[in-house]
């Protein structure tokens, strides 16, 4: 029997459990990441992916689609 997947959601995202929003988990050298309200979907990249991507988050270069 495998472990069960814990999933991390940003604290921006707020407390409340009824609140959507993206999730991230690591499991067997590979990130994983799913929207809370479709969790049947999920992505899997690895870590250099994922740090190139914050980067690029960290320095606006997606502030244009929110």
């Amino acid at each position: 029997m495998s472990s069960p997947i814990n999933w991390q959601k940003s604290s921006f995202s707020g407390s409340d459990a009824e609140i959507q929003c993206v999730e991230l988990a690591a499991v067997d050298g590979r990130i994983l990441l799913r929207e809370s309200e479709a969790p049947e979907t999920v992505v899997a990249t690895d870590r250099d992916k994922l740090r190139a991507f914050l980067l690029g988050v960290k320095a606006g270069e997606f502030d244009h689609l929110v």
